[in-house]
């Protein structure tokens, strides 16, 4: 899962992302209120930690306009503001945990791990859709139980699309999960991907189709065979 950490002070900024790595986490990490807008209109996230004092602007602004456009993404506050009022603002703005520096990592990733447990979110414990499995904690997918070896991005793909099962992924939806804001994307890079994928679980006899819906996106769904 990739996600968005809006924090000035690089070092923190560069030990989140390590600590987050570790815990299995893909981020962008910006330290503008300005560059935290332009992200969060053009890219999806599954979570955002969100510190308040930025040089630009107070992270609640950024949190507010958030809500009122009803956008759902979990926001986790990390700041030094450690008053009541302080957690109550940030509680009520639409923050949906509020954690104050200093902190542990540990209790950072239990604290995210809730909120992407909660119903409408995407952390669980396995996915499956027919033989097909995919461990969440371990990003490990097996086909009748048996592991099966993909790339890094051929990992995120197949992770996105089950979470989505049922519901048809954009193309951009695809890149911004494997790519985040990390820069130039070939113009082929996700059919190049996909199509990588589609090959491996259907020589695997995975039972499972990964349609292209021209023009939308990708949809995983149950393999229909034809009654004989």
């Amino acid at each position: 899962m990739r996600l968005l950490v809006v924090e000035d002070n690089a070092q923190l900024s560069q030990l989140l992302a390590k600590g987050l790595g570790i815990a299995g986490y893909e981020t962008d990490l910006l330290a503008t209120a300005a560059e935290a807008r332009d992200a969060l209109l053009t890219t999806s996230y599954a979570a955002v930690i969100l510190d308040l004092g930025l040089p630009d602007g107070d992270g609640l602004s950024i949190l507010r306009e958030l809500r009122h456009r009803k956008d759902p993404t979990p926001v986790l506050v990390l700041t030094a503001r450690g008053g009541l009022q302080d957690r109550v603002n940030g509680l009520r703005s639409g923050a949906d945990d509020y954690l104050v520096k200093p902190f542990a990592l540990e209790e950072l990733v239990a604290r995210l791990e809730a909120q992407l447990r909660r119903p409408g979110q995407q952390l669980g414990s396995s996915l499956h859709i027919a033989n097909l499995e995919f461990d969440l904690r371990n990003r490990q997918a097996s086909i009748d139980d048996q592991p099966q070896v993909l790339s890094s991005r051929e990992t995120a793909v197949l992770e996105l699309l089950m979470r989505s099962k049922g519901r048809v992924v954009s193309k951009k939806q695809v890149e911004d999960h494997i790519f985040g804001l990390s820069g130039d994307v070939a113009s082929n890079a996700v059919e190049v991907y996909v199509h990588r994928l589609r090959k491996q679980l259907s020589d695997k006899g995975a039972k499972v189709q990964i349609h292209t819906i021209r023009g939308v996106g990708y949809l995983i769904a149950e393999e229909k065979r034809d009654p004989v």
